[in-house]
């Protein structure tokens, strides 16, 4: 069925567990082929643009980054009709002008996780997209726009190192990612997240909240979780801020992304049709259907 309008979606962080505002917001179960999702997914609409939203560790902060069913979240995303996917998650920072409190439009990853499935596609149908630029141009803009609106300081680009976790790095392993490496922010979430929106076909977005300056700061010392969760409280405000503004930028009629995001599977599919496993293709009717099904 073709796309008739934009639908929002949050993929929420640590300390948003919510939207305020909904009308008509309701709870639902999502069931998916890769499992169930971090929780349920809140949906409703915001100055009439439908959202959707999922906090990515569940109520509570019930899934450590590790143990996140990143599959099953993009495709209960995809499920529920989202176009466009905005992530909001805690960060160190590597930059002293990022300060704890301050926005970062992410435009750039560094994937160094590896305890998790990072790909929708596999044995029985294999696929390569294209994740040069991570994240959509437009998304990013609407993004940083919204985040000017409440008043936050915010900063238009970034390269975020996704670690593994759930421990906070060392001091080597943060002066590395930053001098060497050039990063500007750190988290655990990110990734394989946008990987799995890019190959679902859904415009994706990051906001990464600064709460504290990793560990390379010879003033700010090692992190403490207790300056993070001060820092994330008063970050939360900002976020549900910022999520409450995008209605008023997302275009609600549906239009092809310029940048190409909601066709990134166009010619990624490499196995051959009489090749693919038909079980495979069934699992991927969600986030692949578009080219499967042609």
């Amino acid at each position: 069925m073709a796309k008739t309008e934009r639908v929002i979606g949050v993929m929420g962080g640590s300390g948003v567990y919510e939207i305020d505002g909904l009308e008509d917001a309701i709870w639902q179960e999502v069931t998916t082929p890769w499992g169930a999702p971090s929780d349920a997914l809140l949906t409703g609409t915001l100055n009439g643009v439908k959202m959707v939203f999922l906090p990515r560790h569940g109520r509570g902060h019930v899934h450590s980054p590790s143990t996140v069913n990143y599959r099953a979240n993009i495709d209960a995303m995809k499920q529920m009709g989202v176009t466009d996917l905005f992530s909001v998650s805690a960060v160190g920072s590597f930059r002293e002008e990022m300060a704890p409190g301050d926005f970062v439009i992410v435009d750039q990853f560094i994937d160094r996780t590896f305890a998790r499935e990072k790909s929708f596609f596999g044995t029985g149908c294999v696929a390569h997209v294209s994740v040069a630029h991570p994240v959509c141009e437009r998304l990013s803009g609407l993004a940083y726009e919204s985040a000017r609106q409440t008043g936050v300081t915010v900063h238009k680009g970034g390269t975020y190192l996704a670690m593994e976790g759930p421990q906070f790095s060392s001091v080597a392993e943060s002066k590395m990612y930053r001098e060497s490496w050039g990063c500007d922010v750190i988290g655990m979430t990110n990734m394989p997240e946008a990987k799995l929106a890019r190959e679902a076909e859904i415009c994706y977005a990051s906001v990464a909240m600064v709460t504290d300056y990793d560990s390379w700061h010879p003033d700010h010392g090692a992190v403490q979780i207790t300056d993070i969760l001060a820092t994330l409280k008063a970050n939360t405000a900002h976020a549900k801020s910022l999520v409450a503004a995008l209605p008023e930028l997302v275009t609600a009629a549906y239009a092809p992304c310029e940048h190409g995001c909601d066709h990134a599977l166009e010619y990624a599919i490499m196995t051959a049709p009489d090749k693919r496993d038909p079980a495979m293709i069934e699992k991927l009717s969600t986030v692949a259907g578009r080219v499967l099904k042609g």
